[in-house]
């Protein structure tokens, strides 16, 4: 077999395929070829020692804002996949029928790292935020705009995964849940998940998952108080329940205020694991508190989740909610994707939206990353590691 590249002696962890062992990769083709305990390189393949490292499916972030240049939350994308390790970033909202062509155009065919979207129901998605400016998109019911947000969801169901609508106190205003509406009728429309932000109320956190509909992804889940899903005695609220019982998913988010250790400990400890795990990275939190997705993944880590269940809320799950199975495995066949971390030992310094700050033992961090059967990025040995105490 004439393979392009090995990569040797690692710890693969494929939450897809319930595998944690020590083994070789092999990838022909921009496809996974094969996983087995030694694996030779024939001539003209590329082998790549990993021992000692962690070898995962291609991570998948499935909420983030990288219209790099076209709003002012994107980041670059490539910047962003070198420092976590992500090899699928889900652009979710940034852009809508107004100007998704835009995006594409600019930023989705110019990236090396593969970029997938939730279109937003309004014109021109998430626009009015940065740092001085702060406008809901959402707030003026005439920018949402249904029937071309239907024309271009279907005219880019190759990289158009689902539909995005936030809602809230700061997203809708005095429009509370009639985005919600709006974005239900688009998503029925076009036979696609619909991803919904929730901030502070109205509406609440059970008016919104009460019209969500199974595969359909609730994002910001864990957020803090206000509209968060537990009640004052630390228990998950019914309608959260009930939303799971008939299939609502339910995403992280991290981001700039929708991410708080109180909340996390609370679902853990009622046994309530979030079904995939994003940052929600933009360019008012990539420098804190969310930082980048293996950042996020760690916070998890240190809440005594074990590394299996978080891998697999970066992968197969993800891949699960995209739709888009074959990405988030390694299974041979699947999409040549991997992330390849390091476990840390040590003392690292953790941070919450709320200021609450945790000092953890481990820390996943990004070493190298191999899109489509190819070693794309490594990390540099001197590169500092964020968070070390």
């Amino acid at each position: 077999m004439a393979y392009d590249l090995i990569l040797a002696g690692g710890r693969v962890v494929d939450p897809s395929q319930k595998i944690d062992a020590v083994m070789d990769v092999a990838f022909e083709g921009g496809k996974v070829a094969k996983l087995a305990p030694s694996i030779e390189a024939p001539p003209g393949c590329e082998r790549r020692d990993v021992s000692g490292l962690i070898v995962t499916p291609g991570l998948i972030d499935l909420h983030t804002h990288v219209y790099d240049g076209g709003t002012s939350l994107g980041v670059n994308a490539e910047e962003f996949a070198r420092i976590s390790a992500v090899t699928t970033a889900v652009d979710t909202g940034s852009a809508g029928p107004g100007n998704f062509a835009g995006f594409r155009k600019h930023v989705i065919e110019r990236s090396q790292v593969r970029i997938l979207a939730y279109l937003h129901v309004s014109h021109a998605g998430i626009f009015g935020f940065s740092k001085r400016v702060m406008v809901g998109e959402s707030e003026e019911l005439r920018l949402m705009n249904p029937i071309e947000a239907v024309q271009v969801a279907d005219a880019n169901r190759d990289v158009v995964v689902g539909i995005k609508v936030r809602v809230g106190r700061h997203s809708s205003g005095t429009s509370g849940a009639v985005p919600l509406n709006i974005a239900l009728q688009v998503a029925d429309e076009v036979g696609m998940p619909l991803m919904v932000h929730i901030d502070h109320p109205p509406p609440s956190y059970e008016e919104v998952i009460a019209q969500m509909r199974p595969g359909d992804v609730l994002t910001h889940a864990f957020r803090p108080f206000p509209n968060s899903p537990v009640n004052a005695q630390g228990k998950v609220k019914q309608a959260v329940l009930a939303a799971r019982d008939r299939g609502v998913l339910f995403d992280i988010g991290h981001g700039q205020g929708s991410f708080s250790f109180k909340t996390a400990r609370a679902m853990l400890a009622n046994g309530f694991m979030p079904d995939t795990i994003s940052s929600d990275v933009h360019s008012l939190c990539i420098t804190g508190p969310a930082f980048d997705q293996v950042t996020t993944l760690s916070k998890f880590l240190c809440l005594g989740v074990p590394l299996s269940d978080v891998i697999a809320a970066s992968t197969n799950l993800a891949a699960a909610a995209l739709q888009r199975r074959e990405l988030g495995t390694l299974k041979p066949g699947s999409i040549g994707d991997a992330s390849i971390l390091s476990l840390r030992e040590g003392r690292f310094d953790y941070v919450d939206v709320v200021g609450e700050r945790l000092e953890g033992s481990q820390r996943l961090v990004a070493e190298g990353v191999v899109i489509n059967g190819r070693w794309w990025h490594g990390r540099s040995a001197d590169e500092p590691i964020h968070g070390t105490i």
